[in-house]
C-alpha cells in the first residue's frame, strides 16, 4: 500500500501540492509560534546583580491563587513593572537572625546621564554582585561615584566630572572608579540613601551566609520573614528572577503572544488541514471506488490513505521545518529592532515545538483523510463506483447536528457580548468568532443548496442559460463547495474583525487622549520632574492650571486572575482644569490618598461600583485598599486607573499646562523647560501624535500575528479554490461534448462563483461585523466600530480578487484542453 500511495501522489500531484502547501505551512507556522512559547517558558534567568548572594529576598512578582468550585485553584502570577520593593525595616530584622554573615538593601536609583539610562547603587551592594574595580578607587564622599562600563566606554574616565539626572533634577559628581558592570552606578551607602526614589523601601535585601550556618534553617527563617511582607526568598537560580532585567521582560511577552494567540493559531490550522485533505480525498472518490470495486479491503483502502497522508505529513515536515526556522529568525530579528527582545535573549532551536508541530499537523491530516473516505470504504465494493458517480441529496446527520450546535453556541454569546463589558465581553466575542466559523463549515452544504435556491433567478437574469446551469451546479455540488464556502467566510471573518479591532483600538485611543486633553500644552521628561518644575510652571504669568501626571501601572484583579493595568497617578486639585476623562459616575473631587478613579471597562470587568473597595498593588508591589469615587469612560486614552499622586510618589514625568486664552506664555515656559535638562516643552497635538507613534509600534506585534493569520486563511482559500476548480475537468469536459461553447462554461464558472463569493461576503460579513461590533461596544461604549475605507474595500476586494484568480484561472486552463482528453481520466 505505500507504494501505491506514492504513485496516487505521483499522478494526483494538483491535490497533492495543495494539500503539501497546506501542511508546510501549517508547520511553519506552528512551529515558528511554538518556539518562541517554548523559549519562553524554558527561559531561567542567571544571577547577575545577586550572584554572590546566598539569599535575596525581593517583591519581584504578584501571585493569586484562586479556589474554583471543584476544589482546584488557579494561580496567575504577574511581574511588577516597577521591579517591586521591601520595606527597609526587613534589612535589619534579616541582621538578627543566627547564621546571616552579612545583609546588605539594594537600593535602585533611576539615573540618565545625558539620554543613557543606569540604575544607580548604594556601594556596599556591589559585593552583593562580585563586582571589582576595574581601574580607580571606591566611592568615598556625597558627590563621587564609580560608573558601569557603558558610561566608561562613552568617554568618562576617573578623576572626570559627570552631570547626572535624578528624579529630574541635575547632580554633579566626580568619578573615582569602573567596576565591570555595564549599567550601574554607585553611590557611597549615605547618598544612595538621601536620592532613594522610594524612602523607607529598598529594591532587594541580599544575604550571606556563614560558613558555619545550617542553611536549610536560615533559608526557611528568611522565608517566614519575607512572607510577612508579601516577598520572596529567592536561592539558587532562582536568584535571577528578583533582578529586573531586559529578558525577563521578553519571557513575559513571548509567552503572553502564545496564550493569547496559540489556541486562535492552532484552530485555524485545524481548519485549513482539514478542509484542504478532507477536500482532495473527496476528489479521488472515483480512485477508491475502483480499489474498491476490484476487490481492496476497507482496511487496505485505509492503510493506503495511512500511508499517504503520512507521506504527505513527511514532505510537509521536510520543506515547513526550514520555513519554520527562516520565519522565527525573521521575526526574532523584528522583535529584537523594534525594542520588545533584547539581543541577548536565548531563542532556542524549537526542539519541543518541531515536533509537536509535525506531528500536530500529520494527525489531523491523517483523521480528515480518513473521514472523507469513510463513505467509499464501509460500502460493498459492487456499489462503490455507483455511491460516488452522484452527490448525496443529504448530508450526514451527525455533522448537522454539530453545525447546529456551533450555531446555537455562537448566537448565545451575542447578548452575552453586548450585555457585559470588559475582558468577559472581548473573550465571549472572540470565540464567537470562531464558532460561527466552526457553525458555517459543518452547516456549509445546507447553506450552498439553500443559497442556490434563493440565488436561482438572480443568476438566470443575469446570465441567462449559464445562470441556470450555475445554479443546477450550486445545488448538485453543496458538499463539494462547502470547503470553499468554509475558506472564504474564514479570510473574510479573520480579516473584517481581527485586522480591525487594533484599528479600532488605535482610534480610540488616540481620540479618548485628544478630547480629553483641556491643557494646551504639556512639559514632558522621561527623567522626571520634580515639585520645583510645577511650582514654576504655575507661577508663570497667563498659567491657569498645571497638572503633575506621572504614568505608572498597577496590579489589578481580573476575572480569576491578576493584569498589570495602565494608571496615572495627578494633582486632583488641578486635574478638572486640564483633564476631562468623561466622569459616568461618582466625582473625582473625592480623589484623595485614600481613594481611585477607575474606567468603566475596568469597573464593569471588576464589578466594582462606587462606593467599593478596589485591591489592588501599586508598581512597586505595595498593596493598597481604595475606595472607587468615580467611573469614567475615557480609559484607552487615559489608564485605567486614576490615583493621587500621593498614593503612588515619585517624580512627574509630565506637566500638563492648561493657559489664558491669548496668553503668550510659550517664552516663558521654554525658559522653564531650560532650567531642566531632559525635559521638552510640547504642543496637544505633538503629545496625541507622540502617543499614536507608541501605540503603533506596541501594535505591531499583534498585527504581526494577526496578518499571519489572515494571510494564513487567504492562503487556505486559494489552496482550496484551486483544488476545486482543477477537480470539474470531466464535469467540464461532459459539457463541453454535449454543445455547451468555451463562452457559455466560461459563463457559467463566472456565475457559480459569483454566487458562492456572494453567500460567502454576506455570511463573513456578518460575523465579522457582529464580533467586530461586540468587541468594540466592550472595549469603548460606541455600537458602530470604526472601518477603514481602504481596509474594507481591501478585505471584500481581496476576496473577491482571490476568488477570481484562484477559480478563473485553473478553468481557463482546462478549457484550452480539448475536450475528449479529459472525459476518460481523472475526476
Amino acid at each position: 500500500m505505500i507504494a501505491l500511495a506514492a504513485r496516487m501522489v505521483r499522478y494526483r500531484w494538483g491535490s497533492a501540492v495543495a494539500t503539501l502547501v497546506a501542511l508546510a505551512s501549517g508547520v511553519a507556522l506552528l512551529m515558528s509560534l511554538g518556539t518562541f512559547v517554548e523559549s519562553g517558558l524554558r527561559y531561567r534567568a542567571e544571577p547577575h546583580r545577586y550572584a554572590a548572594a546566598d539569599v535575596v529576598l525581593a517583591r519581584s512578582e504578584i501571585v493569586r491563587t484562586v479556589e474554583e468550585f471543584d476544589g482546584e485553584s488557579t494561580t496567575s502570577t504577574v511581574r511588577l513593572p516597577g521591579g517591586g520593593a521591601v520595606p527597609e525595616r526587613l534589612v535589619a530584622n534579616v541582621g538578627k537572625l543566627p547564621g546571616v554573615e552579612s545583609v546588605v538593601g539594594d537600593t535602585a536609583i533611576p539615573v540618565f546621564a545625558g539620554s543613557v539610562p543606569s540604575l544607580g547603587h548604594g556601594w556596599s551592594s556591589a559585593a552583593l554582585g562580585r563586582y571589582g574595580l576595574t581601574t580607580g578607587v571606591r566611592p568615598s564622599a556625597d558627590n563621587e561615584i564609580v560608573i558601569g562600563s557603558t558610561l566608561s566606554d562613552a568617554g568618562l574616565r576617573p578623576g572626570e566630572s559627570v552631570d547626572l539626572l535624578i528624579g529630574g533634577v541635575l547632580h554633579r559628581f566626580t568619578v573615582t572608579g569602573v567596576v565591570d558592570d555595564a549599567d550601574a552606578v554607585f553611590f557611597t551607602d549615605a547618598t544612595a540613601a538621601a536620592l532613594n526614589p522610594t524612602p523607607g523601601h529598598v529594591a532587594a535585601v541580599g544575604v550571606r551566609a556563614a560558613p558555619d550556618a545550617d542553611r536549610d534553617a536560615l533559608v526557611a527563617a528568611l522565608t517566614t520573614l519575607a512572607d510577612e511582607v508579601g516577598a520572596r526568598a529567592y536561592t539558587g537560580d532562582d536568584r535571577g528572577l528578583a533582578e529586573p532585567s531586559a529578558e525577563l521582560e521578553a519571557q513575559g511577552l513571548l509567552i503572553q503572544l502564545g496564550g493569547a494567540f496559540g489556541g486562535y493559531v492552532v484552530l485555524l490550522i485545524l481548519f485549513v488541514v482539514a478542509g484542504t485533505v478532507g477536500l482532495a480525498v473527496r476528489h479521488r472518490r472515483r480512485d477508491l471506488a475502483l480499489l474498491r470495486a476490484i476487490a481492496a479491503t476497507p482496511g487496505q483502502v485505509r492503510r493506503m490513505i495511512l500511508a499517504e497522508a503520512a507521506l504527505l505529513g513527511g514532505l510537509g515536515a521536510v520543506l515547513g521545518l526550514p520555513l519554520g526556522v527562516l520565519a522565527t529568525r525573521w521575526a526574532r530579528g523584528e522583535l529584537v529592532d523594534r525594542g520588545f527582545a533584547p539581543e541577548s535573549f536565548p531563542i532556542l532551536p524549537g526542539a519541543v515545538a518541531a515536533p509537536t508541530a509535525v506531528l500536530l499537523t500529520s494527525l489531523v491530516a491523517i483523521v480528515a483523510a480518513l473521514v472523507a473516505a469513510r463513505r467509499v470504504t464501509k460500502i460493498r465494493p459492487t456499489e462503490a463506483l455507483g455511491e460516488v458517480a452522484v452527490e448525496p441529496v443529504r448530508g450526514g446527520r451527525v455533522r448537522r447536528v454539530f453545525g447546529l450546535v456551533m450555531l446555537a453556541a455562537a448566537t448565545s454569546l451575542g447578548p452575552l457580548t453586548l450585555g457585559t463589558g470588559g475582558l468577559v465581553a472581548m473573550s465571549s466575542a472572540t470565540g464567537m468568532l470562531y464558532l460561527f466559523v466552526l457553525a458555517v463549515g459543518l452547516l456549509a452544504p445546507e447553506i450552498n443548496r439553500f443559497a442556490a435556491r434563493l440565488l436561482d433567478p438572480l443568476l438566470r437574469t443575469l446570465w441567462r442559460s449559464s445562470g441556470y446551469l450555475a445554479a443546477a451546479n450550486l445545488r448538485a455540488n453543496a458538499r463539494g463547495t462547502a470547503t470553499v464556502l468554509t475558506a472564504l467566510v474564514l479570510a473574510v471573518g479573520l480579516g473584517g474583525s481581527v485586522w480591525f479591532l487594533q484599528d479600532n483600538l488605535e482610534r480610540n485611543t488616540v481620540d479618548q487622549r485628544r478630547d480629553g486633553t483641556l491643557a494646551q500644552r504639556a512639559l514632558v521628561s522621561d527623567a522626571g520632574l520634580p515639585a520645583t518644575a510645577v511650582d514654576e510652571i504655575r507661577r508663570v504669568p497667563g498659567v491657569e492650571a498645571a497638572t503633575p501626571v506621572r504614568s505608572t501601572t498597577v496590579v489589578a484583579p481580573v476575572l480569576d486572575g491578576i493584569e498589570a493595568a495602565g494608571a496615572q497617578a495627578v494633582d486632583p486639585a488641578t486635574l478638572p482644569a486640564t483633564v476631562d476623562l468623561d466622569v459616568t459616575d461618582g466625582s473625582l473631587d473625592a480623589l484623595d490618598e485614600r481613594t481611585v478613579a477607575v474606567s468603566d471597562l475596568r469597573a464593569s470587568s471588576s464589578g466594582w461600583g462606587v462606593g467599593d473597595t478596589a485591591n489592588l498593588h501599586l508598581a512597586d508591589g505595595t498593596p493598597v485598599e481604595l475606595r472607587v469615587v468615580a467611573i469614567y469612560r475615557r480609559g484607552l486614552g487615559f489608564g485605567d486607573f486614576t490615583l493621587a499622586a500621593a498614593t503612588v510618589g515619585g517624580p512627574a514625568d509630565q506637566v500638563l499646562i492648561r493657559t489664558a486664552p491669548g496668553a503668550d506664555t510659550d517664552r516663558a515656559l521654554a525658559a522653564v523647560a531650560a532650567r531642566y535638562p531632559g525635559s521638552a516643552l510640547v504642543q496637544r497635538d505633538d503629545l496625541t501624535a507622540g502617543l499614536a507613534r507608541d501605540l503603533a509600534v506596541s501594535a505591531w506585534a499583534n498585527k504581526l500575528l494577526i496578518s499571519v493569520l489572515v494571510g494564513y486563511a487567504a492562503l487556505a482559500a486559494a489552496n482550496t479554490m484551486v483544488v476545486a476548480a482543477l477537480a470539474r475537468r470531466r464535469e467540464l469536459a461532459v459539457l463541453r461534448l454535449v454543445g455547451l461553447t468555451k463562452g457559455q462554461v466560461k459563463r457559467m464558472v463566472h456565475a457559480e462563483q459569483a454566487g458562492l463569493l456572494g453567500v460567502a461576503l454576506v455570511i463573513g460579513g456578518v460575523i465579522a461585523a457582529w464580533t467586530l461590533a461586540s468587541v468594540v461596544r466592550a472595549l469603548t461604549g460606541d455600537l458602530v466600530p470604526y472601518v477603514p475605507p481602504l481596509g474594507g474595500a481591501a478585505v471584500i476586494g481581496g476576496a473577491t480578487l482571490l476568488a477570481l484568480l484562484t477559480t478563473v484561472l485553473p478553468i481557463g486552463r482546462l478549457l484550452r484542453t480539448p475536450p475528449v482528453e479529459h472525459i476518460g481520466v481523472k475526476e
